[in-house]
Parts: C-alpha cells; sequence; structure tokens
C-alpha cells in the first residue's frame, strides 16, 4: 500500500464550521472597521477639502485654456448646499482611497478562514498590490483620461453652422465632480483585474489556458472600453487605454501561471 493513499486531502487552516449567522456576525465586524477606517480617513481629508477640490478642477482649467475659451473657467452652483456636498463626496472619495489598504485588509481578513495555509501567506502580497493597483488605476483617469477627455468634449462646443447660434459650456459643480468620481472609481476597480482573476485561478473557476485562449477576445474588449472612455478623433488617448487594459490582462496572464494549483505527483512509496 502506497504513502501516497494515506494521506489526507489539504484542507483550510482551522477549518471550523460556521453558520449562517456566524458568517453575518463576521461580515458585519469586517465591514465596521472598514467603515470606521473609512470614516476617520474622510474627518482628515475634510481639513484638505479645498485643496483636493483645487486639484481635481485642474483638468478641468487646464483643457479650458488650451481650447482658448472666452472668460474664466467657471464651475457653476446651483443651490446653497452644492459645495459643501461637493467637498463632503471629494472627501470621502479621497478617503476611501487613503483607506483601501485598510479595507483590503479587511476583505481578506474575511475570506481568509475558508483558504488553505499556503494562500494565506499572500495577505500582505494582496494587501500591497491592490492597493497599488487601486490607486495606479486613479492616477491613470487622472493624468491620463482625463486630458483627452475633456480636450474632446471643449472641442465639441462652438458655432452651430451657419445658424449663429453658440454651444457654450457652463458646468455645475455637481455634475463636474459626478463626471470626475465616477471615472476615478471605475478605472480605480478596473486596475483590479489581475487579482480578481487570480482569485478565479486560485479557486480554480479558470485555468492560464483558457485566459490565452480569450486574449484575442481581452484584446477586443479593451479597444471598445478605450473607445467608449475616450472618444473623438484622438488616436493616441483609445491608444493609451487600450493598452492599459491589454497589459493588465496579460499581467493576470503571468500571475495566473504563477498561481496556477499545482498537480500533486503520480509517484508513490511502497
Amino acid at each position: 500500500m502506497s504513502a501516497d493513499a494515506d494521506r489526507q486531502p489539504e484542507q483550510p487552516e482551522k477549518d471550523v464550521h460556521m453558520t449562517l449567522w456566524e458568517h453575518i456576525g463576521e461580515l458585519r465586524k469586517r465591514i465596521f472597521r472598514a467603515a470606521i477606517a473609512l470614516l476617520v480617513c474622510a474627518i482628515t481629508m475634510w481639513m484638505f477639502a479645498d485643496k483636493l477640490l483645487e486639484f481635481v478642477q485642474m483638468p478641468f482649467q487646464q483643457a479650458w485654456i488650451k481650447r482658448g475659451m472666452p472668460g474664466t473657467p467657471e464651475l457653476q452652483t446651483l443651490g446653497p448646499p452644492d459645495v459643501f456636498v461637493g467637498k463632503l463626496r471629494l472627501s470621502f472619495i479621497a478617503a476611501l482611497i487613503a483607506s483601501s489598504p485598510i479595507i483590503f485588509y479587511q476583505l481578506w481578513s474575511f475570506i481568509s478562514p475558508g483558504l488553505y495555509k499556503r494562500e494565506k501567506r499572500l495577505v500582505i502580497p494582496f494587501v500591497f498590490f491592490s492597493t497599488v493597483l487601486f490607486v495606479s488605476g486613479c492616477a491613470f483617469a487622472y493624468y491620463v483620461a482625463f486630458p483627452f477627455t475633456m480636450n474632446y468634449f471643449f472641442s465639441l462646443l462652438g458655432p452651430i453652422g451657419n445658424s449663429g447660434t453658440w454651444l457654450t459650456h457652463r458646468p455645475t459643480l455637481d455634475a463636474y465632480l459626478d463626471f470626475t468620481t465616477s471615472m476615478l472609481l471605475a478605472f480605480g476597480f478596473v486596475f483590479e483585474l489581475p487579482l480578481f482573476i487570480s482569485f478565479l485561478v486560485i479557486g480554480g473557476v479558470v485555468t492560464p489556458p483558457q485566459l490565452l485562449r480569450f486574449s484575442r477576445w481581452a484584446i477586443l474588449l479593451a479597444f471598445i472600453v478605450g473607445a467608449v472612455v475616450t472618444p473623438g478623433p484622438e488616436v493616441t488617448s483609445q491608444l493609451a487605454v487600450s493598452s492599459a487594459l491589454i497589459a493588465l490582462y496579460f499581467l493576470s496572464l503571468g500571475i495566473a501561471y504563477v498561481l496556477k494549483p499545482r498537480k500533486k505527483s503520480d509517484s508513490s512509496e511502497v
């Protein structure tokens, strides 16, 4: 009889069966801790709300000047609380980015009881890379996607044929922040693609060969997303966004080959 036959299959470390209510209680605890971290960061960021607003409006101001728009850049408000609500939103978005390491750690702590010991060792790399990828996505949106997008939107303004009517741009603060914060968060989460695929590989949902076969469709989808996110005739902006998405996918593919479950040796000892 071989020694391998007597070996028990690997089980999650400290495998403890939890009831549904215990899972809900654990989830509530992790959400509470993440919410506390977010709240503390939001209070801190509120003290820098003016600087945050100045920072986030820079792409708008630069596009305004570059396109030679008349007058000075304006972000209008329609109601008395609009400035307060706008600064509050910015504070929470900045707090979400600042507290992302704690949020990702709480996420990992919630799912870690069901993982093997080998996989639990990935906690520090998971928190580090998830934070780096999220912040990188936000930075990519601000420094790459915003300038191209703003310039294109401003290029659509001007006279409507020979009618004598002009298309002008006087955005509200609420509309501008809604657009910019949505873009920041969208790119932040899109840049988490390598980690998302890593979890699918670890869980055995997908395999590296399957990801490789899907790569041609991933490239096509990347160019479609690039065209949607950066509209207009400017090809360089579409290439920049599409290339970043393609690079993320192939980075995910490389990570998948590293993390794929290893097959047990068929050799046996008598």
